[in-house]
């Protein structure tokens, strides 16, 4: 059983305006290198949710500019520390996931001022380190959140605080959908507005810190408390920063 959902229609872009639209955002910052992998976790289960939906237009979005995507459904995931030694179907799959991307989207609701619970159950089932695995370090973010009323920042700004807490590079750019339920027409799908270009903005920004970033993953993921808890010493004959401010005898 995959718990991906299909994404409907991926080559239907009604609202972009192809015109101003990179197909390829991160062209010139590397080259012959595959898509970037990409994760996109949403917030609520209800039939409508807009918090999926955002994260569908997303996902088009990112596979308009070339990159490859994921979207996970939590319909099934239990809650943390609610099955032994998370010994769960659900919990395995989204690990993979994890482990599987080079980047992530999270969009959540925005509930009494917060996230909601089913994306915080999500972050909660990633830990930091998980045999050796780091399923979220150094891996880029852009978060995204909807709204029923004015627009808030709130959701964004806390999945910005879990975003420096997984570890994660999270981009500059963020989105925030206001009065969501005026935003999308009866098939689900978002009208243009300035609201759907910041999301294509988001999007863009994602590909090319993700296509940035990935061949230095190794280096800026190097920490000092991790090596020394794994009793993996410095090779002074190898260690360049040493070498360069060494000083003759």
């Amino acid at each position: 059983m995959t718990r991906l959902r299909e994404l409907p229609d991926p080559d239907h872009l009604p609202a972009l305006d192809r015109a101003f639209a990179h197909r390829h955002p991160a062209s010139g910052l590397e080259t012959d290198l595959p898509p970037p992998r990409i994760l996109l976790l949403y917030g609520s289960l209800r039939d409508r949710s807009y918090s999926r939906l955002c994260i569908e237009e997303a996902a088009r979005l990112l596979h308009f500019f070339g990159a490859e995507t994921r979207i996970f459904d939590p319909a099934d995931l239990p809650l943390p520390d609610r099955v032994a030694g998370d010994d769960h179907p659900a919990v395995a799959e989204l690990r993979e996931h994890a482990m599987w991307s080079e980047g992530q989207v999270w969009c959540s609701p925005e509930r009494h001022g917060a996230i909601s619970s089913v994306l915080k159950a999500q972050i909660d089932h990633l830990p930091l380190d998980m045999g050796g695995m780091r399923p979220t370090q150094g891996r880029t973010l852009a978060v995204m959140q909807v709204s029923g009323g004015s627009q808030s920042f709130n959701a964004v700004n806390t999945l910005r605080l879990l975003g420096r807490w997984m570890r994660m590079v999270t981009i500059p750019n963020q989105s925030s959908v206001a009065k969501a339920f005026d935003e999308f027409d009866v098939a689900g799908r978002m009208r243009p507005s300035p609201y759907y270009d910041r999301i294509v903005d988001v999007m863009e920004e994602l590909v090319r810190f993700t296509v940035l970033l990935r061949p230095h993953g190794e280096v800026l993921t190097d920490r000092y408390s991790e090596r020394k808890a794994a009793g993996i010493a410095i090779d002074a004959a190898r260690d360049l920063s040493a070498i360069a401010t060494s000083r003759p005898d």
